[in-house]
């Protein structure tokens, strides 16, 4: 997980949360960081990792600010335009930068999965210990 290039162009994010608002906030980061040429590491953790099972990706995952109308409404409103889930924006991130997705190992054992368990953007298992050590420039928790 270093960086080729040694400045420092990576981007390493912690998605701890499943909510849709913030699965699509880390998508649409991670996709600006693709597409200025930055490579990409996202570890999923706990929430962040449920949301990426096989089958789940494209259920409503609720969403952590006002779960009203209105909060429903702007996230919603903010796909419309595009047309976009998060999964297919992280999608296009993929396509065009070097994006790699990690299950976390623990997080994977707490909810006693195995790599066939989850949705084909996790491209394998990570322990923290290996993301940590590999990640170089800036960090992101969402």
């Amino acid at each position: 997980m270093s960086d080729p290039n040694g400045d420092g162009a990576q981007l390493s994010v912690v998605l701890f949360s499943g909510t849709d608002d913030k699965l699509t906030a880390a998508s649409i980061l991670v996709a600006g960081a693709a597409a200025l040429g930055r490579r990409v590491d996202i570890l999923l953790q706990y929430w962040g990792l449920e949301a990426f099972r096989r089958g789940r990706v494209q259920q409503d995952h609720g969403l952590s600010v006002a779960d009203d109308a209105e909060g429903a409404g702007l996230v919603a409103a903010g796909e419309a335009p595009r047309g976009n889930h998060w999964s297919e924006t992280l999608r296009q991130a993929k396509d065009i930068g070097e994006v790699r997705v990690h299950a976390c190992a623990h997080s994977m054992e707490l909810f006693h999965l195995v790599e066939g368990d989850l949705d084909p953007l996790v491209d394998d298992v990570s322990g923290v210990a290996s993301f940590m050590a590999g990640a170089e420039g800036q960090i992101v928790f969402v």
